[in-house]
């Protein structure tokens, strides 16, 4: 998280406007991580309770696994997203808010079996992401329950962000739970009715 923060405050030198595209070359394959943790958390905030919102969320989110999965060097987003641009010291102050949280993330997740965190264990988990996902519309009838699978996904976008392996490990064990949790509420929804 340090180099991330780093990378950001490299980012607003000598600069009055930082647009997302640079952001997302700075950072490359680390730009998937804090999608994966942002999108999920919109789900478990009280927006993820309006009708929708877990599916568009799981939508997004799917298409970012698909990348993954396709080997985008980068999340790709459209021209006119990438072309957003926020003010460069506007940005460097809010990096400079952050070092003390990135230092505390750091010092929790040291990067153990990094080896678990790019190549194959990454495609791997997208496709969990995908089944994950894919639980998400069906789940929205029940009243937060595709909170599950998006805790799990949420957990692979920081494991993708520290670069921790247990984290991946652990994000691996909570997909196992979400689906259990998602069968659990199918076959009720299924004996319900």
């Amino acid at each position: 998280m340090e180099e991330v923060v780093e990378g950001i405050e490299d980012l607003t030198d000598h600069r009055e406007k930082v647009c997302l595209g640079d952001a997302l070359d700075e950072f490359g394959s680390r730009s998937f991580g804090p999608l994966l943790v942002l999108l999920p958390l919109i789900e478990l905030s009280p927006v993820g309770g309006i009708p929708g919102v877990p599916t568009v969320l799981a939508l997004l989110i799917a298409s970012i696994a698909v990348q993954i999965l396709f080997g985008k060097e980068h999340v790709w987003v459209p021209g006119f997203i990438e072309k957003r641009a926020l003010s460069a010291d506007r940005l460097n102050k809010w990096a400079h808010r952050l070092e003390g949280t990135a230092a505390r993330i750091d010092h929790w997740f040291k990067g153990r079996f990094t080896w678990l965190t790019k190549g194959w264990p990454v495609k791997l988990a997208a496709v969990m992401i995908l089944a994950l996902c894919a639980t998400v519309p069906p789940l929205e009838f029940l009243p937060f329950a595709s909170s599950a699978p998006m805790l799990a996904i949420a957990s692979f976008g920081l494991a993708l962000l520290v670069r921790d392996g247990l984290l991946m490990l652990i994000a691996s064990v909570l997909s196992g739970g979400a689906v259990a949790v998602a069968i659990a509420s199918f076959a009720s929804m299924g004996s319900g009715g």
